[in-house]
Order: C-alpha cells, then structure tokens, then sequence
C-alpha cells in the first residue's frame, strides 16, 4: 500500500491552504506551486517548498501540465491534488500523473472522462439507476429533431452545452417558434466557450432547488453518502451560500436518496470524493451532473459530519478503506458557508486590491477558509472568492445567529466585498424561514435595484 509522504498541491488560495493544513495534521510534507502573480501567497508561506510554474495567467500556470508535472519531479512529490477548479476535472491531467508514477489525489481517469461529459453523465446515471430529468438521450442533431423531442416533453425546455458548465451554452426555449434561433445561440456560445458545439434537452424545470449529495468511495466497490448540501442560493448559476442539511429535505428523503447515490457509486466502483447535484421539485430529485472533485461547499458537510474530506481523499489514494460505514455516518445540527468576494455587494464587479486590514470572527463553531492576511495583494488574474465563512449550530436557528455574529466581527478592509450582501439576506424572512429556489437570489437582488 503506498504512503504518501510529500504532496504537490496543483491549485491557489483557500483550498491550497486547506490541503496543506491536512498534510501536515498526517505528517505529510507539501509542495506548493504558484505563478509569479502568487508569491506571496499564504499557502506558498506556508508549505515546505515552493516551485513557481509560470507567470499571472492560469493557462500558463496553474493549468500548465508540464510545469505542475516537472515542479513533482524535480521536489520528489509522490502525489498532486488537485484542489477544486484549474485540473481538478481533467481526465487528461490525471492520466498524465499516473503515467508518471505519481498518486492523483482524486477519481480514475475513465470517471472523470465520463462524468465531464454531461450526455454521457447523464446516459450513465439513468444506467446506474439515478432519478433523471426528462429530455434528450443523447446530444441533438438538428432542430427538427429537437422540435419533436419538445413537444414529447412539453414546453419549455432547456438546451445545454454537453462540455462545460456556469450559465454558458444554455438557453431556455419557451416555444417552438423559437428553438431554431436558441438552439444556434447555445451551440454557437458552447463553441465559443469550451470547443464543443454539441448540446442536449431538458426539460425546463419552473422553480426548483439545488440540492447535492456529498459521496466518498473507496474504488473497490464500497461507497457512502455523508448528506445533502443545499446550494440554492445562486447568481448567475454561481453559488453564494450553503448550508447542510437542506431546509427542506426529510430525514426519509435523505436515507432514500443517500442510499440510491451511495449505491451507484459503489456499482460504479468510484474513488475519493464526489458530488451529485439534483434539482429538486415538488418532492422529487432530477440528477443534472456529479462533480468528480472537492467541493468549494464541502465544510458544511464537515461541520455536520465531524468528518475531514481531503483526509479521507488522501487516505482512499493511499489504498485505504473508507473510515466510515454508512451506519457509522451520524448527522448533527445545522452548517452554513458563506462565500466572500472580492467584488461590489450590489454590482457585483471584481474589487481586487491590497488587504489593508483583517480580522478573521472567531468563537465557538467559527471557521474561515482563506489566505487573506494585511499587507497581502489579492490578485486581478484569479477567482474573485477570497475566503469562506462556516458557522455550525445545533439547530438551523442556532446557526443563523452565529452566522450574523460572525459576519459582523469580520473585517476586511481595502476593497469592496460581498460581506453587507450575506448581512442583508440573513435579515430577509424567506430566507430565515429556509423558503428560497435557485430563482430566488436573483428576483431578490432585483427587489434590492428597485
């Protein structure tokens, strides 16, 4: 069974930091790579070495194979993890450091390869007996074929980029008078965006929640579910804040479909950490895709778990079992995580620039994610999530209090963040009463411009 004993974290700012944070906790020496726009980044501080792979732009950095490989050579790295974003989901990256002997902190290739093409992501989910949404089986040839599909399904419908993800390619078609000129824009953007004209149909649903299971497996055909996140609260298909358990999700809902999740991924035969995502309405789940990566939400399923993730995925890499069985996983209390930005709380644009100030909340049940600290420069080139707020309580109620103490101790001075837009929505009674769908930010926000 290899042991890893020095790791290469492929990745940036918060998550580098989480990942080095539970090497040394297993007594594993680190290896942070960095552009020259990150040199002075805590995880670069922090970690045993440092190799800078290239300069400010990602292409020719963090996404730059042949440097993230050399920088494992030349360390004596026997592992990369690859954090969340850049590679985490790139079957070729993966292949590429198993070829060279090294240990991927993460899935097999052939999962991710699967899982990151959404046609065949959703052809092996119905496979493995995953709830599905209505809609095509395959990528769309022509409209007239996905005329006939719609009227099958029933207007509206929405077409999807089959590669890539964050709002791009997609288009919601409320008629068929107007699936030709939509179904051309999608494609036309998804080749734009991530090479791939190829797009698929859904059926559109009206107002649903977003709602994902946290799923660990050991490869060798032992799986289990640690919990739904509820991730609803979206700008533009982007996630502003989680919590776990959902609001609205039952203790029987979670058995009955942790159980079916956990059941695929063991048939599947998966490895490490993984996510599926549902959409959720009127009582039932649609599977839209799985995340074969770390979360960026993955600490509230910590909080109510009292389970460390990127242990566990390291511990999976080296050939170990689960830690847990299924009867083992025990959910307490209520979690929720803010994501703060860099960026204009009512515009929205990036706000990045010299950290004048910084004080971290602290207390019972307070956790921050980030690399911030006074005198360091967050970078234009990056994204714009500069630290992550977790707040634990044992009722969601509990939780909410802590949360807008937190948020009030939280001081980060010398830009613009979305810290005043976490304090307005946790006085906003729908969301105190946990009464919000994925359309619910937005048409709030648009109440806030009025």
């Amino acid at each position: 069974m290899p042991e890893i004993k020095k790791l290469l974290i492929a990745n940036r700012g918060e998550i580098a930091l989480r990942i080095h944070r539970a090497c040394h906790e297993m007594g594993i020496k680190t290896v942070a790579v960095h552009s020259t726009a990150d040199a002075d980044a805590m995880h670069v501080r922090l970690a045993d070495e440092a190799i800078c792979i290239g300069p400010p732009s990602a292409a020719e950095s963090y996404l730059n194979i042949a440097n993230i490989i050399s920088a494992a050579e030349i360390s004596g790295a026997d592992a990369i993890h690859p954090g969340y974003g850049f590679l985490s989901e790139n079957a070729k990256f993966a292949d590429i450091v198993e070829a060279h002997g090294l240990i991927f902190v993460g899935p097999k290739p052939e999962h991710i390869r699967t899982m990151g093409d959404k046609v065949e992501a959703k052809r092996t989910a119905g496979a493995l007996g995953l709830p599905l949404v209505p809609g095509s089986d395959g990528a769309l040839t022509d409209s007239a074929e996905a005329k006939r599909l719609a009227r099958d399904i029933g207007y509206p419908v929405l077409i999807k980029a089959a590669s890539g993800g964050g709002g791009r390619g997609m288009k919601v078609v409320p008629s068929e008078d107007e699936m030709d000129t939509l179904m051309a824009q999608a494609g036309s953007e998804a080749k734009a965006a991530f090479g791939d004209a190829t797009v698929y149909m859904e059926k559109y649903l009206g107002n649903p929640r977003h709602i994902e299971f946290q799923v660990f497996g050991d490869g060798s055909g032992n799986a289990i579910h640690l919990g739904e996140r509820d991730c609803s609260l979206q700008r533009r298909h982007q996630k502003v804040l989680e919590e776990a358990p959902s609001p609205v999700i039952s203790a029987e809902e979670r058995d009955r479909m942790g159980g079916i999740v956990a059941k695929a991924m063991a048939d599947m035969g998966y490895r490490g950490a993984g996510t599926i995502e549902f959409l959720w309405e009127n009582g039932e789940f649609y599977f839209i895709e799985m995340n074969t990566r770390l979360q960026v939400e993955h600490p509230v399923t910590e909080a109510i778990t009292g389970l460390d993730l990127v242990r566990e995925q390291i511990r999976i890499a080296e050939g170990h079992p689960l830690t847990l069985r299924q009867e083992d996983v025990v959910f307490r209390g209520h979690a929720i995580e803010c994501r703060i930005n860099a960026e204009d709380p009512r515009t929205f644009a990036p706000s990045p620039g010299l950290v004048k100030q910084y004080h971290a909340p602290g207390g019972m049940h307070v956790r921050v994610d980030s690399g911030l600290y006074a005198g360091y420069k967050v970078p234009p080139y990056y994204d714009s999530m500069i630290a992550k707020l977790i707040v634990y309580g044992t009722t969601r109620q509990g939780a909410l209090r802590r949360l807008r103490r937190a948020l009030e101790e939280f001081v980060i001075e010398g830009m613009k963040t979305t810290i005043p837009l976490h304090q307005a929505l946790l006085e906003d009674p729908e969301f105190q009463q946990g009464e919000y769908t994925i359309k619910w930010l937005e048409e709030w926000l648009a109440k806030q411009d009025a």
